[in-house]
């Protein structure tokens, strides 16, 4: 693990303006956390984790705040701490005595990663391989009355007319960013443990809005967005990719638009059940999505079977109804898998599942 206590001298600069020595310890059975308070600024601690965890509030001992939590059954942990201050403030933020941090969709966290996590191989070959090259288009779609954004990335040496298999992505951008997709790609590509391909990296827009099963985002992909992808680079097939909201919108258009796919690769799916996710009735485009997800369920998949992957956190939420999707790909004859990865619903766990998993269906699609 790469997380260790900060001398005094080095100690990241808290909130308030004073220096923190401060950090996190993790063995084989436990995950201890620590922040020194000498001049008893703070009244409370709190650690905050989509992990679930039996208690995350810190006890006080002398001088020092102080939690020990069981390991739980994940290769890596990101975490925030909530302060609250003597003086009634309070702060949300990353531990100041812990140097390993992580991007993601809502900004900085704190990790702690355990004895036996690597990061990707193909990591430290992206670094040398030729970059490829990107063009950006936008897309009017009437069916939103708005526009989609489409980054088209394409590997080193490509011609526009070069046909080649298509990975499409929903959160594309965000995809690339915080999970390094075409660097991923163009490792493969120069490794040669990918084919060619190019990729289309299709911005979210209104998000909830137009992932959560709706129709009229299925509408303008079909009617807009894949014919002029297509005609600014032509495809030999088409893999479909999201996560969460994303993969169910891919599941969606394909089910939508059979023809529009030939494989799909579905991180963490949020493919709610009533029975399954009471937790996300407040999510304000929730019973579309349970109507899409019931119909699928029903015997509505179409009747044209493509590979599908998932992979998802074995602990996260989503892990049971990711599970009962495969049970429903699976008994309609189409070829899945899923892939049960011991961290969260996030960008890191989403890009250490791209290889093998990933690998294995492009190489697939793409024969």
């Amino acid at each position: 693990m790469r997380v260790s206590a900060t001398p005094a001298a080095e100690a990241p600069v808290s909130p308030t303006g004073r220096a923190w020595p401060a950090g996190a310890r993790a063995d084989g059975r436990t995950v201890t956390f620590r922040l020194p308070d000498p001049a008893d600024r703070l009244a409370g601690l709190r650690l905050q984790t989509d992990v679930p965890i039996a208690s995350g509030e810190f006890i006080r001992r002398g001088d020092t705040w102080e939690l020990v939590i069981t390991r739980p059954p994940v290769q890596r942990m990101e975490y925030l701490l909530d302060f609250r201050f003597a003086d009634g403030g309070q702060h949300t933020g990353t531990d100041p005595g812990n140097p390993l941090q992580v991007d993601g969709a809502f900004g900085a966290k704190s990790v702690v990663e355990f004895p036996g996590y690597a990061p990707p191989a193909w990591l430290a070959a992206a670094a040398t391989a030729p970059p490829g090259s990107s063009r950006d288009l936008t897309v009017p779609a009437e069916a939103l009355g708005d526009a989609v954004y489409v980054r088209l990335w394409s590997p080193a040496g490509t011609t526009d007319t070069e046909r080649l298999p298509l990975l499409i992505a929903h959160d594309g951008p965000e995809y690339d960013k915080l999970a390094s997709l075409t660097r991923y790609l163009a490792a493969g590509i120069a490794g040669g443990w990918l084919p060619r391909l190019r990729a289309a990296l299709l911005g979210p827009g209104q998000r909830d809005k137009w992932y959560s099963a709706n129709p009229g985002y299925a509408r303008a992909l079909r009617e807009a967005v894949l014919p002029a992808i297509a005609k600014a680079a032509p495809a030999t097939t088409k893999i479909g990719m999201g996560a969460s909201l994303g993969a169910l919108a891919m599941l969606h258009a394909y089910c939508r638009d059979p023809g529009c796919l030939d494989a799909m690769f579905l991180q963490s799916g949020s493919f709610f059940s009533p029975w399954l996710d009471e937790q996300e009735r407040r999510f304000a485009y929730y019973r579309r999505i349970t109507r899409f997800v019931a119909s699928a369920h029903a015997r509505s998949l179409p009747p044209r079977p493509v590979p599908v992957v998932l992979t998802c956190g074995v602990i996260e939420e989503n892990i049971e109804n990711n599970r009962l999707m495969l049970q429903t790909l699976q008994s309609r004859e189409y070829p899945a898998t899923l892939y049960e990865v011991p961290d969260m619903h996030n960008y890191t766990a989403w890009r250490d599942a791209f290889d093998p998993q990933l690998t294995g269906l492009l190489k697939r699609a793409s024969q």
